[in-house]
């Protein structure tokens, strides 16, 4: 539907992302990343090293490239099993735009930049998180567009667009849905 691509176009990616960015060292072991990343109850961490971020260790990646190898978590370090380079979005990008990178390069995180700092993470679970939100509000103004006053008063609910106060028996009155009161109050008996 055209209306829930255009909500998802105007909510930025800073709006959703999750910050702080956790951060660790390419020399830790996973073992102290997995437990940095269970005590901060986050799915991934960002590696950094000089203070810039080279690469990302996710939950995927532990069990991928060191769980179901029998490797000893201790015993690797960050850098040898994490995923690099991290891709990251600029934060005044759109919601569609992640979701699109996010698929170009088969990943479910991108790092946040803005003016060339990290400054959070944006995952595919904060994109979908959106989803009922948007849904709800796309199928309200569906019902909206879809209204044709016939002969037959169909009423709907929502928000008066007079008195702003939430009715269940609206009616479309000169381009504007208004409740049982204001139409009284405007236009006499309806």
């Amino acid at each position: 539907m055209a209306f829930e691509h255009s909500i998802s176009l105007s909510v930025k990616v800073r709006e959703v992302m999750s910050s702080p960015v956790i951060t660790v060292s390419p020399t830790d072991s996973v073992l102290e990343a997995a437990k940095k990343m269970s005590e901060t109850k986050v799915g991934s961490v960002v590696v950094v090293d000089k203070n810039q971020p080279i690469g990302i260790l996710t939950e995927g990646d532990i069990i991928k490239k060191v769980v179901s190898k029998d490797l000893i978590p201790s015993s690797v370090k960050v850098s040898e099993v994490m995923s690099f380079p991290l891709i990251t979005i600029k934060a005044e990008s759109s919601l569609i735009d992640a979701a699109k990178i996010m698929n170009k390069y088969n990943v479910k995180r991108l790092g946040v930049i803005y003016k060339e700092e990290l400054i959070g993470i944006i995952s595919m679970t904060d994109i979908i998180g959106l989803f009922p939100e948007i849904m709800e509000i796309a199928s309200e103004k569906y019902q909206l567009k879809s209204y044709k006053g016939g002969g037959v008063k169909k009423y709907i609910s929502g928000y008066c667009d007079n008195c702003g106060q939430w009715s269940d028996f609206l009616l479309e009155v000169d381009g504007k849905f208004l409740c049982e009161e204001c139409r009284e109050e405007l236009f006499g008996k309806t």
